[in-house]
């Protein structure tokens, strides 16, 4: 059985601009020789050996997917982050472009509609990091002409906007930070709070007037890493109306990364009521190792299998591979 995919979170684009040629490495001190050849894997979207191409991706009954727009401002080029923003959106136009035949860049829920009615895959945009906007409300602009729906205030480097989960962890949003949250509201961007400090999470809590999503978060109390989220935090953004994304890479998931411990976050968010609130963020090609033995999107399906031999229902897993997320487009 072919199942539907839609997904919250992926940096397939910036592992395929990265390519090794930048010494970028995807943790803070990662090995470089092995950090080269892991984006060294991944040239180009069609097909690659990184976590995610789409001739893996016609598999699936229907798929759509969030590309993150993502640098790292520790390597920011000299022309500046908001150049880099540029050239990763080209890179992005360019592989829709080129894989026109069988991908579509969608901007709103309806758009994703038509592209599964014409059976081609949904791609839609985030950034990651409004240091790729220089942390400044007039590029927010150019982000919403972009197509632009999801947007975190930070990745793991504070900014001006707030602090993170691992840089400055007490600090929330600035003055800037608040005004920041509320211009993106005004251009339909939803604050996504994955990376973000908890002060700065509870900040934009209470600044945002609709709702705020964690696009690749999981349960801290089943794994106590400061990326995943509280109990108390997930009910707030289920509260919001928004949607977290289930993370697969191994270190938030659990200290064997196995299968039982990935499906322990998917019953212990809907024991949560996050019935409509529960959907996939794999952070696809910004990790390394996933869960449970999976290489990449193709063995995504083995998840969907042990949650329905857990006996959960296929208007369950409907709603969190497919319609949570399609819904706050």
């Amino acid at each position: 059985m072919k199942i539907p995919y839609f997904d919250a979170h992926c940096d397939t684009i910036y592992r395929c601009e990265e390519n090794g040629r930048f010494g970028a490495a995807l943790e803070m001190e990662a090995d470089p020789a092995k950090q080269q050849a892991y984006y060294a894997a991944c040239g180009c979207l069609r097909e690659n050996g990184g976590h995610i191409d789409l001739v893996r991706g016609r598999d699936f009954a229907r798929y759509g997917q969030f590309f993150a727009l993502y640098w790292d401002a520790k390597n920011a080029p000299a022309d500046g982050m908001l150049a880099q923003c540029q050239r990763l959106h080209n890179r992005f136009l360019r592989e829709m472009d080129e894989n026109r035949d069988c991908i579509t860049h969608c901007r709103t829920g309806a758009e994703v509609d038509e592209a599964v009615r014409r059976g081609k895959m949904a791609a839609l945009l985030s950034i990651e990091g409004a240091d790729l906007l220089d942390c400044e409300e007039r590029n927010l602009e150019t982000a919403r002409s972009w197509g632009v729906r999801l947007l975190n205030p930070v990745w793991n480097r504070a900014n001006r906007l707030c602090g993170t989960n691992c840089e400055e962890p007490d600090r929330g949003l600035s003055q800037k930070g608040k005004r920041f949250v509320r211009r993106m509201e005004e251009m339909d961007i939803y604050p996504d709070m994955s990376h973000i400090s908890d002060a700065g999470f509870w900040d934009v809590i209470k600044t945002a007037q609709g709702p705020v999503v964690a696009s690749h978060s999981n349960a801290r109390v089943l794994c106590p890493h400061p990326r995943n989220l509280t109990d108390d935090q997930f009910r707030a953004i289920r509260d919001s109306g928004g949607i977290v994304g289930l993370n697969l890479y191994c270190d938030f998931v659990g200290p064997q990364g196995t299968m039982e411990e990935l499906t322990a976050h998917v019953e212990h968010f809907l024991n949560l009521g996050g019935e409509k609130t529960l959907c996939l963020g794999g952070d696809l090609d910004g990790c390394e190792a996933l869960a449970a033995g999976m290489q990449g999107i193709q063995d995504v399906p083995k998840l969907y299998a042990a949650l329905q031999a857990r006996g959960y229902s296929e208007a369950l897993l409907e709603d969190v591979f497919w319609n949570n997320l399609r819904r706050i487009l």
